[in-house]
């Protein structure tokens, strides 16, 4: 049962904040970091997470809705779990084209996409600052 897995993953991953921001000096998890180690889980579970975008206009802005979906079983037993998130692409970002702002934004999204999905824990992240000394 698809639920029974998505318990297993939740309580065995472990997804190291692998990254650092030295600007802002702390570190946090990419996309990345979170789906190399859930990976594992994946292959030992039999399981399998796809991830997709979606452009949406709101107002005048541009989002990226990422969706996360767990799966498992077989045309007969197939069944799937989904999580979806936002992120707003920003007008502009110095140093980066237009594709990469897309990029990078999707990547956020995809990030707490599979963060709501997987119940990982983002309060000490970058998206919120550094923790309280």
């Amino acid at each position: 049962m698809i639920t029974e897995i998505l318990t297993q993953i939740q309580s065995r991953l472990v997804a190291p904040k692998g990254q650092r921001n030295t600007f802002g000096n702390y570190d946090y998890r990419s996309c990345e970091d979170i789906l190399n180690a859930l990976k594992p889980l994946l292959a030992e579970l039999n399981a399998v997470v796809t991830l997709s975008d979606e452009m949406v206009q709101v107002g005048d802005r541009i989002y990226v809705k990422a969706t996360a979906t767990l799966s498992t079983g077989t045309s007969d037993t197939y069944d799937e779990i989904k999580v979806t998130a936002y992120a707003r692409e920003p007008f502009a970002r110095k140093g980066m084209d237009d594709a990469q702002v897309t990029g990078a934004t999707s990547s956020y999204a995809r990030k707490y996409a599979l963060s709501g999905l997987f119940a990982i824990d983002h309060t000490k992240d970058a998206d919120h600052g550094p923790p309280p000394q």
